[in-house]
């Protein structure tokens, strides 16, 4: 395929990094290759529906003029709540077709923390799925006037609600106010924060188009399994890289053990992006026929699980693994089928990275240091979080990224992750804030201070404690805390673990000594919802009873 077709950038002969030529802007790529592969598969759905190149742009503009026509200006945010699947890519690539941004939010979301992405992202509107816009009528709506209704009717209390109908529109979208360039912002996704809310994560065209690369498979015959979210940069990643790529996807509504070997049997596609938790599951399935009865070749792995290997011989399959960030896109990346126990990879090449002490000086090799990284090339990174020029100027000091990751480089330049430097948690692929679940617990009329901290999990990752003190002359009941807080929490922030102590440990200065909550773990007094067999799910709490948990 020649340059001119697929919209490729120049490269500049003295630092060998790719240049900007527009190449990476959704609008250039969705008309390029509906001209040159119109009638070439570009998405297949869980139902079988298929969108050719040319399907896919007849899509898009509509969506894009219809939204210009509700009064969607270019650089305008707007919000989307959606499941995976058709209407969610149509809106987000439509956003982006007319030079708005797209804002997806956690389907998860709910009090607080879904006021905080409303109220911060500062749209006026807000396409959402109708069974959850009940999640509206509890929180301040801040400066959201509008709601296209997606799937029913729908009810969010003062604002305007529009019908689903007015996503479609038969005439072209109108010019656009200013030509689109690799360095705009195409989207604003909400991560995890530390010492506060949420932040939204600035995306680029270009840094959205090498969120993936050099780990995931690229060309026009490779077949991307897409089960992760648009919410997250996963799953609009992969289908950006297959839109650069000329290849093809089927998109899934979400990852599912049962069902996984079967959706690859059925839909044949050559490469997926698992994470490590995944991976255990499959891994702990009974074996199959369809374990090798498939087309799959390729399974990036985050972050790798100590049976990689196995995993690699059973299911026939290489397997890479990478270490990345929201903001950074994968600066270290392994070799097929790691050999190095342990390892997230190497250096990616195109992103200098170094570990730090405290004051940022680089330290040894075989010593622990937090992970910076920079690039000689504009926007490869996140260019910094929406609405928040304090938290930028934090994470960007002395002209590197700060990650918040510790992690530690052997003499050979393999990177092992060690730890979070930074106060979050990470579970079942969600990164968690402690600020926010600590807020959230703080409510409750009956306790007097709160800690959360991660608990490592037989899955990789971690498993949220919560340690409560009461206030005096008050007693905290674990499950009835867990139902005030399912309505509070998306379903994966909600405590597994509650301890209860009279006092929680404190420095001098009155500072809670998380280090020492986590070195003590989980001990005889710690209730375990689990155990007591409270089942909570994206919906809420479903019953409970032995035997009512299931893998979620």
């Amino acid at each position: 395929m020649s340059q001119r077709e697929n919209g490729e950038r120049g490269t500049n002969p003295t630092s060998g990094i790719a240049e900007p030529t527009n190449g990476c802007v959704t609008r250039r790529l969705i008309d390029s290759r509906a001209q040159f592969h119109g009638d070439r598969t570009f998405l297949t759905f869980e139902t079988n529906e298929n969108w050719s190149y040319a399907d896919l742009r007849a899509r898009v503009r509509s969506s894009g003029r219809a939204l210009q026509d509700i009064g969607v200006k270019q650089d305008e945010p707007v919000l989307v709540w959606l499941p995976s699947g058709p209407l969610a890519i149509q809106a987000w690539l439509a956003l982006s077709y007319i030079g708005a941004i797209f804002v997806p939010i956690n389907l998860a979301y709910k009090g607080g923390i879904l006021e905080h992405v409303v109220r911060d992202s500062g749209a006026r509107l807000l396409i959402a799925d109708s069974t959850l816009l009940t999640h509206l009528h509890a929180i301040d709506t801040a400066g959201l006037e509008c709601v296209i209704s997606v799937g029913g009717e729908g009810e969010a209390g003062n604002l305007q609600i529009l019908p689903e109908s007015v996503l479609r529109s038969a005439l072209p979208p109108k010019d656009l106010q200013r030509e689109l360039h690799d360095w705009d912002t195409h989207g604003v996704f909400y991560t995890s924060g530390t010492t506060g809310p949420s932040k939204g994560v600035l995306s680029s065209y270009r840094h959205i188009a090498n969120a993936l690369r050099g780990t995931h498979l690229t060309g026009e015959d490779e077949r991307a399994l897409v089960t992760l979210p648009m919410f997250h940069m996963g799953g609009p990643a992969l289908i950006y890289n297959t839109l650069s790529s000329g290849g093809s996807a089927v998109v899934l509504p979400a990852f599912s053990t049962a069902s996984f070997w079967r959706d690859v049997h059925d839909f044949q596609p050559t490469s997926v992006a698992l994470m490590g938790a995944m991976a255990t599951f499959l891994l702990q399935q009974p074996p199959s026929t369809l374990d090798r009865d498939h087309t799959l070749r390729t399974v990036t792995m985050v972050p790798l699980v100590e049976r990689s290997e196995e995993f690699a011989e059973r299911f026939g399959v290489n397997v890479i693994t990478s270490y990345s960030l929201t903001e950074v896109p994968a600066p270290i990346i392994s070799e097929v089928n790691p050999s190095v126990p342990g390892s997230c990879g190497v250096a990616r090449g195109d992103i200098e990275i170094r570990l730090v002490d405290d004051h940022d000086f680089e330290v040894k090799s075989g010593e622990v240091g937090e992970l910076v990284a920079r690039s000689n090339s504009p926007r490869l990174l996140s260019h910094g979080y929406h609405n928040n020029p304090a938290e930028t100027a934090r994470a960007w000091r002395n002209g590197w990224f700060h990650t918040g990751d510790l992690l530690r480089r052997d003499s050979s330049g393999h990177f092992f992750f060690v730890d979070r430097k930074k106060d979050s948690i990470r579970r079942r692929g969600e990164n968690i804030s402690s600020f926010e679940v600590e807020r959230e617990i703080g409510f409750h009329t009956d306790i007097r201070e709160v800690a959360i901290i991660g608990i490592p999990s037989n899955h990789m990752e971690d498993e949220v404690m919560a340690v409560v003190s009461p206030l005096p002359g008050k007693i905290i009941d674990p499950s009835k805390l867990t139902e005030f807080l399912i309505e509070r929490l998306p379903h994966f922030m909600v405590p597994r673990y509650i301890r209860v102590m009279d006092d929680l440990p404190k420095t001098s200065t009155q500072k809670v000594e998380k280090h020492r909550l986590r070195a003590e773990g989980v001990t005889p007094d710690t209730w375990d919802r689990e155990v007591a067999g409270i089942r909570v799910t994206r919906g809420g709490l479903a019953s409970r009873g032995a035997g009512a948990l299931r893998k979620a």
